[in-house]
């Protein structure tokens, strides 16, 4: 098996939000999120938007949300896509990211 290498800058936990994804002036989608982490989530969708588009994130858990500008940089054709978020995250935003990751991890096994 050939050694992986993960160029992730932040870890990620599994935290399924609702998510609303948009490119700038043009297609929008709703799905949800699989894992998130500082700097950036998966989506999982039928129909992801390709990679290197530019998009408008919203995450929402309960009455909160998350917002910010992000993109895609990897996609698994029919599940999903990954995306990066463009930094610096807001410091409202990141706070409330700072939250959730922080509550997936306590439930972590």
């Amino acid at each position: 098996m050939p050694d992986v290498i993960d160029r992730r800058k932040s870890p990620r936990f599994v935290l399924i939000v609702f998510a609303t994804i948009a490119e700038p002036g043009g297609k929008k989608l709703s799905a949800r999120t699989s894992d998130v982490s500082k700097t950036g989530c998966y989506i999982d969708t039928l129909a992801p938007l390709a990679k290197g588009t530019r998009v408008y994130v919203q995450l929402r858990q309960g009455r909160e949300r998350f917002e910010t500008i992000g993109t895609v940089v990897y996609v698994n054709p029919g599940l999903g896509m990954g995306i990066q978020f463009h930094e610096p995250v807001l410091p409202d935003q990141l706070e409330i990211l700072t939250r959730w990751l922080e509550n997936a991890a306590r439930l972590r096994p």
